[in-house]
């Protein structure tokens, strides 16, 4: 098994190397893509197996967008759904023989992490505006202004390095019993790495939608606000 940290290139487009986490993580992106517009060919009225998971699972991030944000979960439906999805599949890659999961590679994880950084910047600017969004980094006092920076950008770093860590440390932990005690011995830690894998999953995409709700939350208590009685 690699380092995570030394990434050897599967080919090359043009000048640019393409490694096995980006090969990975296009066949996740085609198949997601894939089922999503399969799924939305077959909606009906009485929903069959595959719709009722379907709407099972929309209904689930919608009520934690909701209990997290206290707001409309549409608008953010689509991104919180897509990064849980996509961490949940990556993760459980591990799984299938000779894959690491895109997850356990710093590079993947920065990228998610820069997404939601970017995301919760857009969604503030969207909520509050750019100058109220700006303002938010003065309060409770203009003193509090570098320290506010700092955070934003370290609860982007935290987010990155805790699915990093646990993702890599998984693999490492099944690939060493694995080629130490052979095919049987690891069933339950591989058990256990399915385990590990959902709560990483739930674990981002909770933790940005609350770094989005806290974006956001002044620019929608202002809204309710305005509403007429």
């Amino acid at each position: 098994m690699n380092s995570p940290l030394v990434l050897e290139p599967l080919f090359h487009v043009g000048p640019v190397p393409v490694t096995q986490p980006v090969v990975v993580t296009w066949v996740i992106m085609a198949a997601l893509l894939a089922g999503s517009l399969w799924l939305r060919r077959h909606l009906t009225m009485r929903p069959s197996r595959v719709q009722a998971v379907a709407e099972m699972i929309a209904g689930t991030i919608d009520g934690q967008i909701r209990e997290v944000i206290l707001s409309d979960p549409a608008p953010y439906r689509g991104l919180i759904g897509t990064i849980l999805i996509y961490v949940l599949i990556a993760n459980w890659c591990s799984l299938v023989p000779g894959i690491e999961p895109p997850t356990a590679h710093l590079e993947t994880d920065a990228a998610l992490g820069l997404i939601v950084l970017v995301a919760t910047i857009a969604y503030g600017i969207r909520a509050r505006g750019l100058v109220g969004y700006l303002k938010s980094f003065a309060e409770p006092t203009w003193v509090m202004i570098p320290l506010n920076l700092v955070e934003q950008i370290t609860r982007s770093f935290s987010l990155i390095i805790r699915l990093f860590g646990n993702v890599m440390s998984g693999v490492f932990v099944v690939g060493i019993i694995l080629s130490l005690a052979g095919l049987l011995v690891p069933i339950p830690l591989m058990a256990l790495d399915l385990l590990t894998g959902a709560v990483q999953a739930y674990i981002f995409a909770i933790l940005a939608t609350v770094f989005i709700g806290a974006a956001v939350s002044e620019g929608n208590d202002r809204t309710e606000k305005d509403k007429p009685a």
